[in-house]
């Protein structure tokens, strides 16, 4: 049934709900898991300069040593729990805007699903936020399948 089973992830609580879902599925149906780290571009553009956005832009992302630190941290956890577990991973760190660069991924890489973790807000707060398993459930025809995240008390 499932053959690539895309995981975003950034190295969350919320991400590693969904990763090992991911790994669960993938342990069953011996698939592969892809781990993407993405780089939101608007985000960083407010704090870094004109000649650092065009690096994340072109995808020279090595040229940034901490922010290359954080992405292979975070799917370096999804690769080393899928060791543990036998799961072959590729890891991938993009660049752009997360629901579009996740959704084009799956696309591009033939994704049977997306496995996304989400913190369940609802209402209000969600709307005024948004969300990028939202935008990401909007902006693909790939199953999405949305773990829902509760911090413990």
């Amino acid at each position: 049934m499932y053959e690539r089973i895309l995981v975003p992830t950034d190295g969350s609580d919320v991400a590693e709900a969904a990763v090992d879902h991911a790994l669960d599925l993938a342990e069953k149906y011996d698939a592969e898991v892809h781990a993407l780290y993405v780089v939101d571009i608007d985000s960083v553009n407010f704090s870094l300069g004109t000649e650092q956005v065009d690096r994340l832009k072109q995808g020279r992302f090595d040229e940034m040593e901490e922010l290359k630190e954080r992405a292979d941290e975070a799917t370096g956890v999804v690769a080393g729990h899928g060791a543990d577990r036998d799961v072959r991973v590729v890891e991938h760190v993009s660049g752009g805007r997360p629901h579009k660069v996740i959704a084009d991924y799956a696309e591009d890489h033939g994704m049977d699903l997306i496995v996304m973790g989400s913190h369940g807000r609802a209402g209000v707060r969600r709307a005024l936020l948004g969300s990028v398993t939202e935008r990401t459930l909007r902006s693909t025809h790939v199953p999405v399948l949305v773990v829902d995240y509760a911090e413990e008390d």
